[in-house]
């Protein structure tokens, strides 16, 4: 029912599951605690000192953005204490984040970019927080690098806020996904979105940082000059880029095309991170009727070897990503087409 409280829709999913304890519904209400104060921060980013960088790098060598620190402290705070936690993971971490040993440890692992696109935030580009949930899979009391080095085919929920020209939390449990927005009059995520669904045929439209044109594979420039050929019956696709990821990606689920983040000759695993950005993602993509690949192989069924490890991604409609696939092995054919 649109106008539904996030809240009231989280507990109103759970009732579909007779085990539930609650505890993982409280585990979101966390996070879109975490978001509506991140919000806060970003519309007033021009007014207050949490513009530019903090003076710091992360584990990547990037930079770190005082909005990063702040987004990243934010959610760690909503969400050490509630005894539901036995680790979190960040992007900006070089190492898992256990939960405080005077905190009651949980059953499973969050693992979060607390902001992604932050270097777009000085200049008033939409930017996001992408978060992926798994259950703990070790024994003991103690959350271990194992928790959060799982498959994305294993995620127990999955989602991102966006922070443009309205807030929107988009999650996923596995039973579809649905997006909030936040009213700021009365400071509450309302369903906006019920059942996303990316649209099929949907808009004739890739997103992807044509600046690496010359750094890419062969394969992958010939799937691009294939997309832009006007000689298809419904024209060329058109390019559409923002830069955040969060926003590229909320762009497809809401009226298709195919995003793309290759792998260039230089970075041959590609850049985007797999458990912070492209498993989570990939979960809902999957979920909207669509499907996330590195090119040759379902994102999902990808068994991570290190916290921060990278991957290409393609994600989109099924139908996009499998002929981007195709022409990535070689298939002239479908460069052709």
């Amino acid at each position: 029912m649109k106008g539904m409280t996030i809240e009231r829709h989280i507990l109103e999913m759970e009732r579909d599951f007779p085990e539930a304890t609650g505890t993982f519904s409280d585990i979101l209400h966390g996070i879109a605690a975490a978001a509506r104060r991140i919000a806060h921060e970003v519309r007033r980013a021009g007014l207050t000192d949490i513009l530019g960088e903090q003076g710091s790098t992360n584990v990547h060598g990037e930079k770190v953005k005082k909005l990063d620190l702040y987004a990243q402290r934010t959610l760690v705070r909503a969400l050490d204490h509630r005894g539901h936690l036995c680790a979190m993971a960040s992007e900006e971490e070089e190492y898992i984040l256990p939960i405080p040993e005077h905190h009651p440890q949980g059953s499973y692992c969050l693992l979060f970019d607390p902001l992604d696109g932050s270097s777009n935030i000085d200049v008033n580009v939409t930017v996001g927080t992408i978060f992926s949930v798994h259950r703990k899979v070790t024994g003991g009391d103690r959350g271990e690098l194992e928790d959060c080095l799982q498959p994305g085919a294993r995620q127990v929920a999955a989602g991102y806020v966006v922070y443009g020209s309205s807030t929107m939390f988009v999650y996923t449990t596995g039973a579809g996904v649905h997006g909030f927005t936040l009213d700021p009059g009365v400071g509450e995520f309302l369903l906006s979105h019920p059942e996303m669904r990316i649209p099929v045929p949907g808009d004739r439209v890739y997103s992807v940082n044509e600046g690496h044109y010359a750094a890419w594979t062969d394969r992958q420039r010939t799937l691009v000059d294939a997309l832009k050929r006007s000689d298809h019956p419904d024209g060329p696709f058109s390019a559409r880029y923002v830069g955040s990821m969060v926003a590229d990606v909320h762009r497809i689920l809401l009226h298709g095309g195919l995003f793309m983040y290759p792998a260039r000759k230089n970075s041959p695993r590609g850049k985007l991170r797999l458990l912070y950005e492209a498993a989570p993602m990939a979960m809902i993509a999957r979920q909207a009727g669509g499907r996330a690949s590195d090119g040759s192989r379902d994102i999902l069924e990808i068994e991570p070897e290190e916290l921060h490890q990278r991957t290409p991604l393609y994600l989109g409609s099924r139908a996009l990503v499998e002929r981007a696939e195709r022409v990535l092995a070689g298939d002239d054919s479908e460069a052709a087409s």
